[in-house]
């Protein structure tokens, strides 16, 4: 029998019911073939976030009565390959646990399998929105209900019930937004402009995970807008997270971008964050590039560097850097750091 290398092997070999999850800029399924693929070198990682191919991990071994779900962040070199050192050290711990026999597992090892999360470097706690809508989505997936704080939500943006908006939980909302039909999208879009500051923030900290069509992202554009006018960035950055997977936000992106004044530090990396995939745009790259070198407060170094691991954003990015004249905000910026 040949020898377990990788997660991948792992899993493959233990027969194990497995869904994967990228965790790194937004919660979306994960291809088996993608992990394996990193593993063996052969690709970058997709979606990488801070130097990280960050995964949610569900699965079940042998008769488990219960999935483990586990969060791992595998480190990458600066080329976006799988740095294998930590991945090799977590296999063998994994393995010295459950034994060679992997495929014997059974009700007994379930505990050890989720306590080898305890004092793992891979380890990571995912923020409480991913938490959320990793749940609501690894549910749906498996053919679950939703969880019970889905029908308070419902009732809330349909106005059926009056209810404490503060009564909503989050995970009722990423249900919501998880399982979200086209007469629902429809729903939220017309209960947008009404929604309470804090259930419109934690509903768009949902809402970025998942597909959005035009007319939401209109709705989302116009009551980030509305926010901007009153100042509220915190509400603004929401809405434009929320509206990034939409193909329409790339036009909001370039109204944003031709005012300096809209470019704060918190909106760039939003757009950085959320609308990555937006950038790939011969004009609108040096744009934003532009007016991250521009603002003092942003972290241009870091962005630019997490934007560079992006295998699809690193060719052109390195091309707008190398031919940005000295004299232009981002060739100042690099002439800094050579100082």
């Amino acid at each position: 029998m040949r020898p377990i290398h990788t997660l991948h092997d792992f899993f493959v070999r233990s027969g194990a019911e497995v869904r994967l999850y990228h965790l790194g800029r937004r919660v979306e399924p994960c291809e088996m073939a993608t992990l394996a693929a990193l593993e063996a070198g052969e690709a970058p990682w997709p979606l990488p976030w801070q130097g990280q191919a960050r995964l949610g991990l569900v699965f079940r071994l042998g008769d488990m009565p219960e999935p483990v779900i586990w969060f791992l962040a595998l480190p990458l070199d600066e080329q976006g390959h799988l740095d294998p050192a930590p991945r090799d050290a977590f296999v063998q711990r994994l393995l010295e646990t459950l034994g060679r026999s992997v495929a014997s597992v059974g009700r007994e090892e379930s505990e050890a399998v989720d306590n080898l999360m305890q004092d793992n470097p891979l380890a990571f706690t995912p923020s409480l929105p991913f938490q959320a809508v990793l749940h609501a989505r690894a549910r749906l997936d498996l053919g679950e209900p939703a969880s019970q704080h889905l029908e308070p939500v419902e009732a809330y943006l349909s106005g059926q019930q009056a209810l404490d908006w503060q009564a909503l939980g989050l995970q009722g909302l990423a249900d919501f937004v998880v399982r979200m039909d086209d007469a629902a999208r429809r729903q939220l879009a017309a209960a947008l402009p009404g929604l309470p500051g804090e259930v419109l923030t934690s509903l768009c900290y949902c809402l970025e995970h998942v597909a959005i069509d035009a007319p939401l992202a209109a709705a989302l554009r116009a009551r980030g807008e509305a926010a901007a006018a009153a100042g509220d960035v915190e509400a603004l950055c929401a809405c434009l997270r929320a509206a990034a997977p939409a193909a329409e936000a790339g036009a909001w992106f370039d109204s944003l971008l031709a005012d300096p004044h809209a470019c704060g530090p918190d909106l760039l990396a939003a757009i950085a964050a959320r609308g990555w995939q937006h950038l790939e745009d011969g004009e609108r790259l040096p744009r934003y590039l532009t007016r991250l070198a521009e603002c003092e407060r942003a972290d241009f170094t870091r962005v630019a560097r997490d934007l560079a691991l992006i295998p699809r954003l690193r060719l052109p990015l390195l091309m707008t850097l190398r031919e940005a004249p000295a004299d232009s905000p981002v060739g100042r910026r690099l002439a800094a750091l050579t100082r």
